[in-house]
């Protein structure tokens, strides 16, 4: 007889009715490797989850959900710097709270972002001008064949915009256990964004620059305990120059960054804001109104709802700005990771 299919309705921030065949939590690397091989043997599909705050169900999960539980954070400091290391299950917000409890500046930029750390080096999560490869010094990935632990250096992790070596060579077989952060003792605050600009760099405190993040983010971001999302739904787009020409001719206005490699950073939420696509709903699913880059679940929605909402704001931006949105959740389907564009395509 077969075991009875495991909610996942409270396992991810979407909160969407969906099942797996078992769920693991999973507090050491040892009960981690358990499952993978348990995978292995019964030719089940694996998936390793933190706080299911990027992820969309397609449907229900044919394998072991294993949930990640590892704990622990520690600091040692030499004369330049805090070299603070945590366990990838521990809570990310909770993370920056206990660093400025301690009087550690650096990542107060990135509160109130949803997740594990363990999560963050994969997506390379950034807000308000800081990105985790800012302050990463390294991340120790589990391989899950032989059972060993290998150090990374931030260099070696490929950090992109919201990518990393963890989404292409790494995404399969490998588990990140736990990550190492460098933060100076020669603070710098990043104060370029949003409300963080009126704040006055000569007397501002990390302890200020966190609470404004947190107040603008809670006026635009819906509480997932509340209402399923997933935060931002889209990347930014990242444009060529010659293609951001012509967009700021005809929409000045259009709030844009220069990035490094010559390309322009677009802001996905005021793409889509243009399209009058705020509140826009489709079954159960809805254009958060506050923020236009955030999809929710209003109503009982189905992974086909948020599919299908999500199909419709890549059409509708695409064909007014020759702009083709990219999700920045991942799609999981039966099996495993599905190509988002394709899906929404």
């Amino acid at each position: 007889m077969s075991s009875p299919a495991i909610s996942l309705k409270n396992l991810h921030t979407f909160a969407i009715e969906t099942v797996a065949e078992k769920v693991v939590f999973a507090e050491s690397s040892q009960d981690i490797l358990v499952a993978w091989r348990e995978c292995q043997q019964r030719n089940l599909p694996f998936l390793l989850l933190g706080e299911g705050s990027n992820i969309l169900f397609l449907e229900s999960f044919n394998g072991i959900i294993v949930v990640n539980r590892l704990k622990g954070i520690t600091v040692n400091e030499d004369d330049k710097s805090w070299h603070v290391q945590a366990g990838a299950g521990e809570n990310w917000h909770a993370l920056i709270t206990y660093t400025l409890q301690q009087g550690i500046n650096g990542l107060e930029n990135l509160a109130l972002i949803p997740g594990c750390v363990g999560s963050a080096p994969i997506q390379n999560i950034g807000a308000y001008g800081v990105e985790l490869k800012d302050v990463c010094e390294w991340v120790d990935v589990l391989d899950l064949q032989s059972g060993l632990v290998t150090r990374f250096t931030a260099a070696q992790c490929q950090f992109g915009y919201r990518d990393s070596i963890f989404k292409h060579q790494l995404q399969h077989g490998h588990v990140i256990i736990s990550v190492g952060f460098n933060l100076p003792k020669q603070w710098q605050p990043v104060m370029s964004y949003g409300d963080l600009a009126k704040l006055d760099p000569a007397t501002v405190t990390a302890q200020q620059i966190f609470d404004s993040v947190c107040q603008m983010r809670r006026s635009k971001l819906p509480d997932p305990a509340i209402t399923g999302n997933a935060g931002s739904f889209f990347k930014n787009p990242v444009i060529n120059a010659a293609q951001a020409a012509n967009l700021l001719s005809q929409y000045p206005q259009a709030p844009h960054y220069p990035q490094g490699n010559g390309g322009i950073k677009l802001a996905a939420g005021w793409l889509i804001d243009q399209c009058g696509l705020k509140g826009y709903r489709i079954g159960g699913a809805a254009v958060h109104q506050q923020q236009a880059l955030v999809l929710i679940n209003a109503e009982n929605a189905s992974a086909q709802d948020i599919v299908a909402l999500a199909h419709e704001v890549r059409q509708r931006v695409g064909e007014r700005f020759n702009v083709w949105l990219e999700p920045e959740v991942r799609f999981i389907g039966a099996d495993g990771e599905k190509n988002a564009v394709e899906i929404i395509s």
